[in-house]
């Protein structure tokens, strides 16, 4: 339901965001003294959108491209591929690069807090190649220890240059609660705040089309071409190690289910205020022939349980520009306990049961 059908009103719709997005940042650095613009790129979607959008807001500032601090920070999970992406885009955006790796300061933390995946082990290499053997201590420890590190380089380096740390995070994310508590759900500005996952990909490919050429970068052609290539590669938080042969291990859909689907819920629950039936309804005719009714119910039950157990990360998220009819701010659209419950729309979701063709004519 974010994305139009019609490939015009698509356009406009990317044109229309990538504009909120960029003129809210340069808003907010206006009102700040025009600072650096300090972002963590890891060579993924949510954050190429973001330098995307900095580069903008840094022109509307008339700034150079040079305030934007691009931070890369490789961690046990970091493949060679996104790792190359990410320093391949700040250079061809014109922007400063750093490298701040993390991987010895994540064993260092494991260790001093006794996890057992640390003990005994003297290098990092020594911590990737016993959580390839034993995946059981690849926990939530080891994940947001990285995570968490990352947001402190981030906010130390904004203070050494008098900047503002760019969140990432994805209005999707944000529904799901797929972020790490004071590590990425934290930043001093949120510009993605608004923009759905799946939009998200339709942006950046509108930025290389359009976009690009008028930036006047060093070389158009290969910025596309590295778009392009972070436009496939698999959705990953690159927290836990690759394999042996470097490929990206842990994938985001793998875990949490389609961001299709997700998106889809999230439209229908928020914007609409539909209950679980009237959902599962019409996401068998959206997604006829792609997902079986038991997999939407196990995917809108994943939904409902998170969307529900992580409003406690939405309460104190940053700021960030309205972009689109859903939005999750705590400040204005959305307001929502803590200790909410989901119990409820989950046993909705196990007494539906799938509808009759004719059942679905009336959209109430």
């Amino acid at each position: 339901p974010f994305l139009p059908d019609d490939s015009a009103t698509l356009t406009k719709r990317c044109w229309e965001v990538f504009e909120i997005q960029s003129n809210a940042l340069a808003t907010r650095m206006a009102a700040l003294g025009k600072p650096k613009l300090i972002l963590g790129v890891s060579g993924g979607l949510d954050s190429t959108h973001a330098a995307l959008v900095a580069i903008q807001g840094l022109l509307l500032n008339n700034q150079s491209p040079k305030d934007l601090v691009c931070v890369t920070m490789p961690g046990l999970g970091t493949s060679s591929a996104t790792r190359e992406n990410a320093e391949a885009l700040c250079f061809q955006l014109g922007a400063q690069f750093e490298e701040v790796a993390l991987d010895r300061e994540s064993l260092n933390i494991l260790a001093a807090i006794g996890h057992p995946a640390a003990l005994g082990a003297k290098t990092s290499e020594d911590l990737v190649e016993r959580l390839r053997r034993s995946p059981e201590q690849s926990d939530i420890t080891v994940e947001n220890v990285q995570a968490r590190l990352r947001t402190l380089v981030l906010m130390s380096i904004a203070n050494r240059d008098g900047g503002l740390v760019v969140g990432t995070g994805d209005l999707s994310e944000k529904a799901l609660g797929w972020s790490t508590y004071a590590g990425d759900q934290i930043s001093m500005y949120d510009v993605n705040a608004g923009v759905p996952k799946t939009l998200i990909q339709f942006v950046i490919h509108w930025v290389a089309d359009a976009r690009i050429e008028a930036w006047a970068p060093r070389d158009a052609q290969s910025l596309r071409e590295t778009l392009l290539n972070i436009l496939d590669t698999p959705i990953s938080p690159e927290l836990l190690p690759a394999d042996e042969s470097g490929q990206i291990s842990q994938l985001t859909e793998e875990t949490i289910g389609p961001y299709e689907l997700h998106d889809f819920f999230l439209y229908h629950f928020v914007r609409r205020g539909r209950r679980p039936a009237r959902i599962l309804d019409l996401a068998t005719l959206a997604f006829v022939n792609q997902y079986d009714h038991e997999t939407l119910k196990t995917w809108l039950r994943v939904f409902l349980t998170r969307f529900f157990a992580y409003q406690f990360k939405r309460s104190c998220t940053p700021d960030g520009p309205k972009v689109g009819m859903v939005s999750l701010s705590p400040r204005g659209d959305w307001r929502m306990p803590s200790d909410a419950s989901a119990q409820l729309w989950l046993e909705a979701v196990e007494q539906w049961t799938p509808p009759q063709p004719t059942a679905l004519a009336s959209d109430k």
